[in-house]
């Protein structure tokens, strides 16, 4: 074993009590954190107990301060709000109602509180801590307790998770819930459009957000709306008329519709409210248009938690719970946070003091500097937006004179028009013309190829799968009729958006330039495939989606056994020999066992699953699910599994198997590979530009660039989005099983089999260590990935 691998077998938590409470503002995903702190918290050999309806529970005490058990976290995954109840609690702002939670902990030896709610309900967990020793000092007094249990219970721990879908605390990247709210606005959106279109009707849609405008300016985002308005950043005095103006060029377009999307908060430069039915009244005043106004109001707070939210929460959870068990009398009460694809510790101090700071330059009518202290983040979705949406005049663009052309390489992925959508405006705005390449690389040597407008991709992006048409033609055989299609339509630089195949296509390309200067010119790919196994990044476009329809289907699969005898349910996934989505998928679908390619399994492993499973239904759960990866062995196959299970568990369960196939590659892309694709497109054009002026020969009047850094991969790896030279990411790749030799989420399966009762050894070196607020971050980080 390594020795710089630390493992938390060290951290016990024999003797500890945790104790778990949502506060303020119910949001998807809490259960999955609750979950996980209870699961983790007993693993560790720690008392767990809930505390129902938030701080009120804990100031009544009582029944509402319940232990918690194993079993009795169970079928809570999916369920949306929380079943632990939230509450706002006016006693537990007294100093007497702190006093009487204080002798409810105490009774019960709670020393370590983890608080999952908004910047409130945090600040509010840290007057707490601070007070602690103070109010057993007048428990003694009035001798509720004895001077021994004040001295045993001397110092209070904090650790709190941010629970809120507004997105509106400063310090992490996505707070548990905004995910979920966000595909409950597309949905909305979605659907409207179809009727909107109908009618050529107008619809103004008016989102949650009383402070923050994240969930208007990224719902904008996600569905190309015309027109956002958000309380961070009011519009420009004389909006009203822009507005109309916009409305009436997109129809005057062919358009059949107009979005606009509005913050409940949304206000004017004066701080006067701009409402949904203002924004209605101006536009049928000014422009005749038949306009609607829809209010989504707490549709937005509920139904199930996206795959997203509920692996965050159980990633957060888990944390939470190491944290604990790490933290010291001197330790600052911390919040675990989501930078980039990482968890880290903030002072929760530092965090709220932030927020507050952005409410407070509001207020002051500093709206720039509110834009800012929101995050990198917020900043780069506000830029990308107004990128994407508003066209410049013909005579504001830079005339570049060069050609771009972009095409999608294998197999479809949700969010790969977005992508494309994305770099085609960006390109036009950028001064260039943009070329769209019909089926791939076939598509190019048949000479498929043609101009694309800003207006030819307007409502691309909610639309799955891929409109230019994809093939998993390489171009290696195809080079010296590629080669002439690139003469002919003189294409300067070339955006490939695809999977395992673009890599190699990348590749190809780059070998190819000794032979043909055509191909010395910026390259770049951007990864898209629904199996995530492009070497470079940790995310690829369509994986999200993918995670999406499985958990959905997951969970009615579960369900549909609910009143039956025990079931187990074997499920296959797609993923070629990569195992993210078996993996992640298990881990969000609450799976008790995921068999994938990268950790071989032998009949020992399937026996041990089987008889671990049988013990858990003869005590307490009524439905198993287990995952298997489509390549993950070639002699266990999934009826081999289901066989073996059947065959086992006779008189305890029966079982049912299932193969998802291609409804993981269809459907409306997520949220999250909406805006993944929209600006990593955008981030990867704007390299193209940089590099097209870097390598134009003026002599020679033409683009040449052969170098390495000339032909990149645009990935998000940990915390930041990098352009990384292909050539150099040969050596990750095993192309054989056409996977990355080495893959972060691996290290999520021991947090799989922990949620699952299994024993197992969990990494903790990659855990998060307590950092500092940045202001500003010095790289862009995934953060921008939503």
């Amino acid at each position: 074993m390594p020795d710089h691998i630390k493992f938390f077998e060290s951290l016990s938590g024999a003797g500890k009590a945790i104790a778990v409470l949502t506060s303020g503002g119910d949001a998807q995903g809490m259960n999955a954190a609750v979950r996980a702190v209870v699961r983790m918290g007993i693993y560790v050999g720690a008392k767990v107990y809930f505390i129902h309806e938030g701080y009120q529970g804990m100031v009544d005490g009582g029944d509402n301060i319940k232990e918690a058990t194993w079993e009795g976290v169970s079928s809570m995954l999916q369920v949306g709000g929380t079943v632990i109840g939230s509450a706002r609690c006016k006693e537990f702002r007294t100093h007497e109602g702190r006093l009487k939670a204080a002798h409810n902990l105490v009774q019960r030896g709670i020393t370590n509180l983890c608080v999952i709610g908004g910047d409130g309900s945090l600040t509010g967990a840290n007057l707490f801590r601070e007070e602690w020793s103070g109010l057993l000092d007048e428990l003694v007094q009035q001798g509720l307790i004895d001077a021994e249990a004040a001295k045993k219970y001397y110092a209070l721990h904090i650790v709190g998770m941010v629970g809120s879908i507004d997105n509106d605390f400063c310090g992490t990247d996505m707070t548990i819930g905004t995910d979920s709210a966000l595909h409950r606005i597309i949905e909305v959106v979605d659907a409207i459009m179809t009727t909107a279109q109908s009618h050529q009707r107008t619809f103004v849609l008016e989102v949650m957000g009383r402070h923050c405008g994240y969930l208007a300016l990224v719902s904008a985002l996600a569905c190309g709306a015309d027109w956002v308005l958000i309380p961070e950043m009011p519009p420009e005095d004389g909006w009203e008329e822009q507005m109309c103006q916009k409305l009436s060029e997109t129809r005057s377009r062919g358009s059949r519709l107009n979005i606009i999307i509005v913050a409940e908060g949304a206000i004017d430069r004066h701080g006067k409210a701009i409402t949904s039915s203002v924004v209605k009244d101006l536009v049928v005043r000014c422009l005749g248009f038949d306009t609607r106004v829809t209010i989504l109001g707490h549709v937005q707070r509920g139904g199930t938690p996206s795959a997203f939210d509920r692996i965050l929460a159980s990633r957060m959870g888990v944390e939470a719970v190491l944290a604990l068990l790490e933290t010291t009398a001197n330790t600052p009460a911390c919040v675990v946070s989501l930078c980039g694809n990482q968890s880290v510790r903030l002072p929760l101090m530092e965090c709220v003091q932030m927020t507050q700071e952005v409410q407070k330059a509001m207020d002051e009518k500093k709206f720039e500097e509110a834009v800012k202290l929101r995050g990198r983040s917020f900043e780069n979705n506000l830029k990308t937006y107004k990128l994407l949406a508003h066209r410049k005049p013909e005579s504001e663009l830079p005339h570049s004179s060069f050609n771009v052309a972009v095409l999608n390489v294998g197999a479809p992925a949700a969010g790969m028009n977005a992508a494309v959508r994305s770099a085609v405006r960006v390109g036009i705005t950028e001064g260039h013309k943009m070329f769209a390449v019909n089926d791939g690389f076939e598509g190019f040597y048949k000479g498929q190829i043609k101009e694309i407008k800003w207006g030819d991709v307007g409502g691309w992006t909610g639309q799955g799968g891929s409109l230019l048409g994809t093939k998993r033609t390489l171009p290696a055989k195809h080079t010296e009729k590629i080669a002439e299609q690139m003469r002919k339509h003189n294409i300067n630089a070339l955006l490939v958006i695809g999977g395992f195949e673009a890599l190699e296509s990348l590749l190809q390309l780059y070998d190819a330039r000794s032979s043909f200067e055509e191909f010395c010119i910026p390259l770049c790919m951007l990864p898209a495939t629904i199996s995530n196994n492009v070497p470079g990044t940790d995310l690829s476009i369509g994986a999200d989606t993918a995670l999406n329809a499985i958990v959905e289907t997951c969970d009615r699969i579960k369900q549909s056994a609910s009143g039956t005898k025990r079931r187990v349910f074997i499920i296959e996934t797609m993923g070629g020999y990569c195992g993210y989505l078996a993996t992640v998928g298990g881990l969000a679908a609450g799976a008790d066992a995921a068999y994938i390619y990268e950790e071989p399994f032998d009949i020992r492993d399937l026996q041990a699953n089987v008889e671990h499973l049988t013990e858990k239904m003869k005590t307490s759960i009524q439905r198993g699910l287990v995952l298997r990866n489509e390549n993950s062995s070639e002699n266990y196959t999934t009826d081999f599994i289901y066989q073996l299970y059947s065959e086992e568990g006779k008189g305890v369960f029966d079982c049912r198997k299932n193969v998802l196939g291609h409804m993981q590659q269809g459907g409306a892309p997520s949220p999250f590979d909406r805006n993944f694709g929209t600006k990593i497109s955008a981030k990867a054009m704007q390299w193209i530009s940089k590099k097209l002026k870097e390598t134009y020969r003026q002599d020679e009047g033409r683009v040449f660039a052969n170098t390495e850094d000339s032909a990149c991969l645009l990935g998000m790896r940990r915390r930041a989005l990098i352009f990384q030279p292909v050539v150099q990411l040969k050596d990750e790749t095993d192309f054989v099983h056409r996977i990355p030799k080495e893959q972060w989420w691996l290290k999520l399966r021991p947090l799989m089999k922990i949620l699952a009762k299994y024993k197992t050894s969990y990494d903790v070196s990659d855990a998060g260590q307590l950092e500092h607020v940045e202001r500003n971050r010095p790289k862009e980080t995934d953060a921008s990935a939503i």
